[in-house]
């Protein structure tokens, strides 16, 4: 990296201050590792302790490609309590008395967490209403177009839902809702955006889209965390939450930071899927929250000639895992192209064509799950 760059780039970083400390992260070294090839390619390592703002990564980011001859920018986020503090590093400097975030409020938050902190005690959010996890053991299943459609199928039927996209790895729910804005901030409140009925957020909001998420145990809390806690949901009867597929620590600090309600499981008829999926309800269970049923995606194919059910991906898988854990299978939800392409455009299949299998089957998977919780409309 030749010096005329490296000084631009350090430039670029100085202005760029953490809102919790107010100090510049260049200056206290929480953007460190800064290398540059000779065509342009720059990748930094960005510090995040659980208490700071995860968007701090996208500004580092813009900043870093607006300098003159950057051509391609990675930013790689490590947890700080993980990394060594040079010697050489200044001292941060204290939290300012009203730190404001840019996108996601801040909270003044005592620092230093020790390296393995005790597991927060869940906090209750009336407003909330009901919140149900809508997970999958593996990805491919179609978690998060099962997830956006039955929220779409509970607003068309009266409730008041919320969507929360915690798959923070790969954030799809903005592209399936057909929005892709950064949320206003009002009040130290993030407004959720409004998409057909349903109110969402979503990480999406706030980072690029073809950024790498790299987030670690802690920085997943706290971006779960302010979601719920941070968002102005308004009243709900339920929120929907979207989360990764596997057992990792999304799933974990769901658990922790509030009381779920219920989880819905997503697997395909094949024996991976299932068995992936087992292992995922069986951490909702062992972490008490109790699996309300399985939904079995891309079940079968229609043929269009015949009408008659083709099974692709086997048969059998989703009613062997429900009859595992002694739950309902809620559905068998049938591989409609339209499903697909409905999502990759931003109109799910229940509104796009609500006549079809697909959307009649899910919407009777959301009803399903509504009458288990319990939940009536707002109107009844």
């Amino acid at each position: 990296m030749t010096e005329t760059l490296q000084a631009r780039l350090a430039e670029a970083l100085a202005p760029i201050a953490n809102p919790r400390t107010g100090a510049s992260l260049y200056q206290t070294q929480q953007v460190r590792d800064i290398a540059a090839t000779r065509d342009g390619k720059v990748r930094v390592t960005l510090l995040l302790a659980a208490q700071d703002d995860p968007t701090l990564a996208r500004q580092v980011r813009q900043a870093l490609e607006k300098v003159e001859g950057v051509t391609d920018v990675r930013v790689d986020v490590k947890d700080a309590a993980e990394a060594p503090v040079p010697s050489s590093a200044p001292a941060p400097a204290a939290a300012p008395p009203s730190a404001k975030a840019r996108a996601l409020p801040v909270m003044n938050e005592p620092a230093a967490a020790p390296r393995t902190p005790a597991a927060p005690t869940p906090v209750t959010y009336p407003r909330l209403g009901r919140i149900v996890a809508v997970s999958s053991g593996k990805g491919g299943v179609g978690k998060s177009t099962v997830t956006t459609n039955l929220a779409i199928a509970l607003a068309k039927a009266g409730y008041r839902v919320g969507l929360m996209d915690a798959d923070i790895y790969g954030p799809n729910i903005p592209r399936m809702m057909g929005v892709d804005e950064a949320p206003p901030v009002q009040n130290d409140k993030i407004m959720p955006l409004l998409a057909h009925g349903v109110k969402v957020i979503s990480l999406g909001f706030l980072i690029e889209r073809d950024q790498p998420a790299i987030w670690r145990g802690p920085i997943v809390m706290k971006i779960i965390t302010q979601f719920l806690r941070d968002v102005d949901w308004d009243d709900l009867d339920l929120l929907l939450v979207d989360m990764p597929p596997g057992t990792g620590d999304a799933q974990l600090s769901l658990v922790q930071a509030t009381s779920v309600a219920g989880a819905v499981i997503v697997t395909t008829p094949q024996e991976v899927s299932v068995g992936d999926a087992l292992r995922g309800a069986m951490m909702f269970r062992r972490t008490g929250v109790p699996v309300l049923g399985v939904v079995e995606n891309m079940s079968y194919f229609e043929s269009p000639e015949t009408g008659k059910p083709m099974a692709i991906f086997g048969t059998g898988g989703g009613k062997r895992l429900a009859d595992e854990l002694q739950v309902p299978l809620l559905g068998e939800i049938p591989l409609y192209p339209p499903v697909l392409e409905g999502a990759d455009r931003g109109a799910p299949i229940v509104i796009s064509d609500p006549d079809s299998s697909a959307a009649k089957k899910l919407t009777a998977v959301a009803m399903a799950v509504a009458k288990q919780l319990g939940v009536r409309t707002t109107a009844g």
